[in-house]
C-alpha cells in the first residue's frame, strides 16, 4: 500500500529532524530548508500534505503558501503552517494564504500526528469526490468536466514550457443505426469497449481519455509531438472495437490563445474524416504545417 507524502519546509535543519522522527514511521517524509526548494519539491514529487515553517529567509511560507495555491499542480496540497508565532493575526494570515491548520512550537509529537492525520483523511475524502464527480457514468473513464478542466491545466502547462500538445475527438460511426439494429443495451456495451480502447492509448499520467459526450469521445495528449501522435492515431483506427473517425491536431500552444480555438480545428478535422468515408482520422500537423489522412477501416 502507498505511504502517504509529507514534506517538511524549515530552515533550521534540527527543526526539521524533529519532525522527521514524529513523522517517518507512518509516512514517507520529504524534507526543504528553502521556500524556493519546497515549490520545486512540491511540484514534482507528488506530495500529500506540507508542514510549512512561516519565518524563513527568502521567501517566508506565506508567499510559499499563496504560490502553492496559485499553481494547478499544487493547489489541493493540505499546508499546516509551523511557528513559534502565535499572534492571532499571524493565525488569520496563514489561513488567508490557504493553510488548513496552525501548529504553533515548540511541538508537541502526539499533536502534530494526529493533526496530520486529521488532514491526511480529509485530503483522502475530498479526492474520492472529485474522482467520482469526475468519471462518466457508463463507461467509467473521464467525462465532459473532467476533459474541460485537464484541457486548459495542459494547455497552459505546455504553453509554459514551449512543448507540443496533441488533441483529438473521436466519434463511433453509424451509432445511431447499430443503435437501432441491435439495441441500447448493447449500444452502451459498444460505448464501453471503445472508451477502454481509448483509455488503453493514454499511458502517462498526463493522458486523458473522456467520453465527451452521446457516442464522441475526447484525448488530450501533452507533450505528444507530432510522429508520437500519428503512431497513436493509427493504433486508434487499428485496434477500436468498432469503425470511428477521428480528428486530430499537434501544436504548440500559446498563453494568449485559448484551447477552445484549438478544439474547433478538431471538430472540423472530424466532420471531414465523416464526410470522406468514415473509418479514419484527418490530422492537422499545425507546428510544420501538414495534413493527412490515416487509416483507412473498411469494416
Amino acid at each position: 500500500m502507498k505511504r502517504d507524502r509529507v514534506l517538511v519546509v524549515d530552515d533550521q535543519p534540527g527543526n526539521v529532524r524533529v519532525l522527521g522522527e514524529v513523522l517517518r514511521e507512518e509516512y514517507d517524509v520529504y524534507f526543504a530548508t528553502s521556500g524556493e526548494k519546497a515549490i520545486e519539491i512540491a511540484a514534482t514529487s507528488d506530495v500529500d500534505l506540507i508542514l510549512l515553517d512561516v519565518v524563513m529567509p527568502g521567501l517566508d511560507g506565506f508567499e510559499v503558501c499563496r504560490r502553492l495555491k496559485s499553481d494547478d499542480r499544487t493547489k489541493g496540497i493540505p499546508i499546516i503552517f509551523v511557528t513559534a508565532r502565535e499572534e492571532v493575526s499571524d493565525e488569520t494570515s496563514g489561513f488567508d494564504a490557504g493553510g488548513v491548520d496552525y501548529i504553533t512550537k515548540p511541538i508537541r509529537p502526539p499533536i502534530v500526528r494526529a493533526r496530520v492525520r486529521t488532514h491526511l483523511k480529509l485530503k483522502h475524502a475530498h479526492d474520492l469526490l472529485e474522482s467520482l464527480a469526475s468519471l462518466d457514468g457508463l463507461t467509467g473513464i473521464a467525462n465532459r468536466r473532467r476533459f474541460d478542466a485537464c484541457l486548459e491545466q495542459e494547455w497552459k502547462r505546455c504553453a509554459r514550457g514551449d512543448a507540443a500538445f496533441s488533441l483529438a475527438l473521436v466519434d463511433v460511426d453509424h451509432f445511431k443505426k447499430f443503435n437501432d439494429t441491435h439495441g441500447h443495451a448493447k449500444g452502451d456495451d459498444c460505448l464501453r469497449a471503445v472508451a477502454q480502447s481509448l483509455a488503453s492509448l493514454s499511458r502517462r499520467p498526463s493522458d486523458l481519455a473522456a467520453r465527451y459526450g452521446g457516442e464522441e469521445f475526447g484525448l488530450i495528449f501533452p507533450e505528444t509531438d507530432a510522429g508520437g501522435m500519428r503512431t497513436l492515431m493509427h493504433g486508434l483506427i487499428e485496434h477500436a472495437p468498432v469503425s470511428v473517425s477521428a480528428g486530430a491536431i499537434t501544436l504548440v500552444p500559446a498563453l494568449d490563445r485559448s484551447p477552445l480555438l484549438a478544439l474547433q480545428t478538431v471538430d472540423e478535422l472530424l466532420y471531414e474524416a465523416k464526410a470522406n468515408g468514415r473509418g479514419q482520422v484527418r490530422y492537422a500537423d499545425l507546428i510544420a504545417g501538414t495534413r493527412e489522412r490515416i487509416g483507412m477501416r473498411l469494416s
